[in-house]
């Protein structure tokens, strides 16, 4: 089980890195207004909310604890960071405060993740 896990984390950590990585690409051209949500970040934010769900389902069968309010805050901030990508993928310009709340949104997330124990 501990090797499931594990590859299901790295996974995870993939999938932040895509979201994540997506964002700073985007900086410069947030500030020129011309910002745009890449395939790679709408499929790091579905690849997140997979391996998520996967690694509490794992965790609850390996008698794990798992800090139910945490995975639930986790889980709202990525479903408003997963709609409003989803929502604005096709668009050829972002306004930079959608923009930029997706990145805030996902460092909290990460924070999140870190910090709540």
């Amino acid at each position: 089980m501990d090797i499931a896990i594990n590859v299901f984390v790295g996974l995870h950590i993939i999938g932040i890195a895509a979201l994540l990585g997506g964002f700073l690409n985007q900086m410069k051209a947030m500030g020129e207004g011309t910002a745009r949500f890449t395939p790679g970040m709408l499929h790091g934010a579905l690849t997140m909310l997979v391996t998520g769900v996967a690694l509490v389902g794992l965790n609850q069968a390996d008698d794990q604890t798992v800090n139910n309010v945490k995975i639930g805050v986790k889980l709202a901030v990525l479903v408003v960071i997963l709609g409003l990508v989803y929502v604005k993928r096709d668009e050829e310009k972002v306004e930079k405060g959608a923009f930029g709340a997706v990145g805030l949104l996902t460092l909290a997330n990460i924070f999140i993740a870190v910090l709540w124990t």
